[in-house]
């Protein structure tokens, strides 16, 4: 996505790496920039407020939820194969860990 206007840092960058802008995970001068280019750039000022929101709320929904200490390691574990550049299992993690849990959840019944 591109607004058609000129930037330093280009709309596409700020939208690929959004989420870590929003998680503060990005080094401070990663962040400056994506800050001037949010506040210049109308289309990525409002997919950042969507973002955001969507974020806000499923932490308000669903941030009091406890997370299986299985589905906790696969989720990490998938997201470290990713980050190494290898070749991600097509089976659904989550999944499977919702299976595990409830049987977990029948064997303490």
């Amino acid at each position: 996505m591109s607004c058609g206007d000129p930037h330093e840092t280009d709309c596409s960058e700020v939208l690929d790496h959004l989420y870590e802008f929003l998680d503060h995970e990005m080094p401070d001068g990663d962040c400056a920039k994506f800050e001037v280019h949010i506040d210049e750039c109308s289309p990525c000022l409002e997919k950042y407020g969507l973002e955001q929101a969507v974020k806000k709320l499923v932490k308000r929904c669903c941030g009091h939820d406890d997370v299986p200490a299985d589905l906790r390691s696969k989720v990490m574990g998938r997201i470290e194969m990713i980050r190494a550049g290898q070749a991600v299992p097509d089976h659904d993690v989550v999944a499977e860990a919702r299976a595990a849990e409830a049987a977990r959840k029948v064997a303490q019944d």
